[in-house]
C-alpha cells in the first residue's frame, strides 16, 4: 500500500478549534448530561473493579477535546448511523459513536471487550470506528500539516533554539515500529518481517518543538531502512527541488549563514537540510558538546512518540492481524488526535506518563552517508554553539 502522507491540505474541509462548540446526541441533551447517562449505562455492564468514573480516564482527553472532535466527524457520521444500536435497541448518538471510537483507539481493547464495555455487538464497534477513521481523515487533516506562514515557522525556529541552541531549525525528524502478528499462512507475512524479527509497520514524523507532528509517512514495512523511507517521501522530494526548507538563512557571525534544516539521529543520511550527529568514540570538545545538544533536541520528537503510543494503545502494543491495507489510515488519525489534543491545550495529555522508550527493543542502524554541504552545515553549527567562529 502507497505511504499515507499527513502533509497534504484540504481547505474544503478545515474546521477551527472552537471551544464553545456543542455537540450531543438530541437538541435537549448536553454533554453532562450524556455522560451522567451513559456512565450509568456502562457501568451497569461491568463488574464493580471495572466500573468506569472519570471522563478523562476513560478517554484520555478533556470534554472540551471530546466536544471539538464530536463537530468534527458530526456530519459524516449522523448521515447513516439510523442502524448503530445498543443491545437494547436504544439508537446511538453522536456522542456515543464518538465514545465508542474513542475508546477502541486509547485502549487498544478487542472490539469484543470494547463491545461488552458498552453493550455493542462486535461488529457494530468496527464499523463505528472505522466510520470515525474515514471521517477524522477528511474533517481532521488540517490539524496535520507544514507551517504555512513565515510567522508560524519563525515561533518554531525560536522554540527549538531555546531548547539547547540550535539556530534556525524547524524540525526533529525520527521513525517508530508498530508492530504486528501475523499467521505464518499469511503470503505477505515475511514482507512485514524486521531486522528484530517482529511483524511490523513503521511511521516516520518530524516534530516541532510543542511536540506536534508537522509531516509523517507510514505504511511502509518494517525492514525498510529509516534513510529509504525518507528518501521516498514527499518531504524528501520537496526538500531536493527547494521547495521547502527554503525559508530565510540566519546569520550566525560575519560572513556566516545556515539555511533551514531538521536533525535526526544516525539512521539518517547527512545532508545540505538535515543535520544527524557526529559518529566516533573519541570526539572533539565541540563535537562532544554538539552531540549532547543534538541529542536533548531530538528527545522533543522521542517524547512525542511515547505520548503518542501511550494515548493511542491500539498502535501501542502488538496488533493482532490487522487489515494492513487500514493499519496506515489509523496511524494517521492516532496522530491527528495527538495534533487535535496539543492545539486544543489540553492539559490530560500532560498527566500522562511516558515511556522512556517508544521503539523498545529495536537497535538503530546507521546510514553512514554524507553531503559535503551537510558537512559544512553542521560544522558550522558545532563552531557556532561551541562559542567559536567559523571561518
Amino acid at each position: 500500500m502507497a505511504p499515507v502522507r499527513g502533509s497534504k491540505k484540504r481547505k474544503k474541509s478545515e474546521k477551527k478549534p472552537d471551544e464553545n462548540a456543542y455537540s450531543s446526541g438530541s437538541p435537549d441533551e448536553g454533554p453532562l448530561d450524556w455522560w451522567d447517562e451513559f456512565k450509568r449505562r456502562i457501568n451497569g455492564l461491568q463488574s464493580p473493579s471495572k466500573s468506569f468514573d472519570k471522563f478523562e480516564s476513560v478517554f484520555k482527553i478533556s470534554w472540551k477535546t471530546f466536544d471539538y472532535i464530536c463537530s468534527l466527524v458530526k456530519e459524516d457520521m449522523m448521515a447513516k448511523s439510523a442502524h448503530f444500536v445498543f443491545a437494547n435497541g436504544k439508537p446511538m448518538t453522536i456522542c456515543d459513536q464518538v465514545a465508542v471510537a474513542l475508546r477502541r483507539l486509547s485502549s487498544g481493547d478487542s472490539l469484543v471487550t470494547i463491545g461488552d464495555q458498552f453493550g455493542l455487538n462486535h461488529s457494530t464497534v468496527s464499523q463505528v470506528t472505522w466510520r470515525f477513521v474515514e471521517s477524522m481523515e477528511l474533517r481532521g487533516l488540517h490539524h496535520l500539516q507544514w507551517p504555512s506562514t513565515e510567522a508560524e515557522m519563525s515561533e518554531i525556529k525560536s522554540k527549538f533554539e531555546k531548547i539547547r541552541g540550535f539556530p534556525n531549525c524547524c524540525g526533529v525528524i525520527d521513525t517508530t515500529h508498530i508492530m504486528m502478528c501475523l499467521p505464518a499462512s499469511d503470503p505477505t507475512c515475511n514482507v512485514w518481517l524486521d531486522h528484530e524479527k517482529n511483524h511490523s509497520m513503521v511511521l516516520q514524523v518530524i516534530v516541532d518543538p510543542s511536540m506536534r507532528f508537522r509531516d509523517i509517512v507510514t505504511g511502509w514495512p518494517g525492514k525498510m531502512r529509516d534513510w529509504l523511507i525518507f528518501q521516498s517521501s514527499n518531504f524528501s522530494k520537496l526538500c531536493d527541488d527547494g521547495e521547502r526548507l527554503n525559508g530565510k538563512k540566519v546569520e550566525i557571525s560575519d560572513g556566516s549563514e545556515v539555511r533551514e534544516y531538521i536533525i535526526g539521529d544516525s539512521g539518517y543520511p547527512l545532508l545540505p537540510y538535515l543535520v544527524i550527529p557526529y559518529e566516533g568514540k573519541d570526539l572533539s570538545e565541540s563535537k562532544s558538546d554538539f552531540n549532547q545538544r543534538h541529542s536533548a533536541t531530538r528527545m522533543v520528537a522521542q517524547r512525542a512518540l511515547a505520548r503518542l503510543k501511550e494515548m493511542w494503545r491500539i498502535i501501542q502494543g502488538v496488533m493482532w492481524r490487522p487489515d494492513k491495507h487500514r493499519l496506515p489510515r489509523i496511524i494517521l488519525v492516532c496522530c491527528l488526535l495527538h495534533n487535535i489534543a496539543i492545539d486544543m491545550e489540553d492539559e490530560i495529555q500532560d498527566k500522562v506518563a511516558l515511556s522512556p522508550d517508544h521503539d523498545s527493543g529495536y537497535h538503530q542502524l546507521i546510514c553512514g552517508t554524507s553531503d559535503m554541504e551537510g558537512v559544512n552545515l553542521r560544522e558550522k553549527l558545532s563552531l557556532y554553539l561551541s562559542g567559536k567562529t567559523p571561518s
